[in-house]
């Protein structure tokens, strides 16, 4: 006998309200609901490779974890599974919630192109943590690993989003689409239940939720969005070098524009938790450049320097940004 999806949620709902370990994410309307509650993201995304590696490590995860805390981040985004059940336990026991992306090709270490995703997502879907599962990082930027046509990575992402919802009823589908998805995208993927998307529009992201909303009447978060702590280019106002204050400026500017329109939008990451040392040349010192693509609209130079994006450095210090982020995550909305 088959039980329709209302009166599914409707028992799980229940559920939830028995079972503080129970864990129901769900959609109603372009919000984003965890045991029917509403749930804005304040989020971090969170890749943490020490220094002198070029490989994730969560050995400092208890000291990251009470970081993110006092700065009032409720949700961490990791870009490849955690395979540990302890780190999971851990950010759920610090009151946080992650995001589990998945990539297409991960050396067959659950993901899409094996298949082994799917795994992952039938091992943990039962897991406190989870708030969502997501699938690709900006893959729309790169037709050329898809045999040079996108639209064979929108099948793909539109074919495993399926899968997950046959194991899954308690979590949304998500992907990381790089800026605003197009009449493609969107047509293709009708399975993704919320888009996320990574943007850089100099200070100024929120002009990207004006344009969703003429689009699609489905959820939308910030899925990567903010400022390194490096200047290029003498700019704004702002001295060329290592400047912490520009980070600090436009990070301020742009969690201020996301919340303030909290009620059309779910959510945002600032990228990202700790400085890159591995991302543009020897991991054991902090390089300049490494610029990432399509990143132009970063603020305030236009140039993305990916070593410098941490609102920590390597060392766990924190940044002017850390309590500019720390000011606004702590407020009640």
């Amino acid at each position: 006998m088959k039980i329709h999806k209302a009166v599914f949620i409707l028992i799980l709902a229940l559920a939830c309200k028995t079972d503080p370990n129970f864990n129901l994410v769900t959609i109603s309307g372009k919000q984003l609901l965890v045991n029917n509650e509403t749930y804005f993201i304040k989020g971090i995304c969170y890749h943490p490779v020490p220094q002198g590696s070029t490989k994730r490590s969560f050995d400092l995860i208890d000291q990251d974890l009470s970081l993110m805390v006092e700065a009032g981040i409720n949700t961490i985004r990791v870009y490849e599974p955690i395979i540990s059940e302890e780190v999971l336990d851990k950010i759920w026991a610090a009151g946080l919630k992650v995001i589990i992306s998945f990539g297409q090709d991960q050396k067959g270490t659950f993901d899409i192109s094996s298949g082994t995703y799917l795994d992952y997502v039938e091992k943990y879907k039962s897991h406190p943590s989870i708030l969502a599962w997501e699938l690709g990082n900006e893959y729309n930027y790169h037709p050329e690993w898809f045999n040079g046509d996108i639209k064979n990575w929108y099948q793909t992402l539109n074919e495993a989003a399926a899968f997950i919802h046959e194991l899954d009823n308690t979590h949304p589908v998500a992907t990381a689409h790089g800026e605003l998805p197009d009449e493609l995208a969107r047509g293709m993927c009708p399975n993704i239940d919320i888009w996320g998307m990574n943007v850089y529009r100099w200070d100024q992201p929120a002009s990207i939720i004006e344009d969703w909303k003429k689009l699609s009447d489905k959820p939308m978060y910030f899925s990567e969005s903010g400022a390194d702590s490096y200047m290029a280019i003498a700019k704004a106002g702002f001295e060329v070098g290592e400047n912490q204050r520009a980070q600090a400026v436009a990070n301020a500017k742009i969690m201020d524009e996301v919340l303030k329109n909290a009620a059309h939008n779910t959510g945002l990451f600032i990228f990202s938790f700790t400085d890159g040392l591995w991302k543009a040349g020897n991991p054991n010192v902090q390089d300049v450049g490494g610029w990432a693509p399509n990143s132009s609209g970063v603020p305030y130079d236009g140039a993305p320097n990916e070593e410098y994006w941490g609102i920590v450095d390597i060392n766990r210090n924190k940044k002017l940004t850390f309590d500019v982020m720390k000011e606004r995550f702590n407020k009640k909305q």
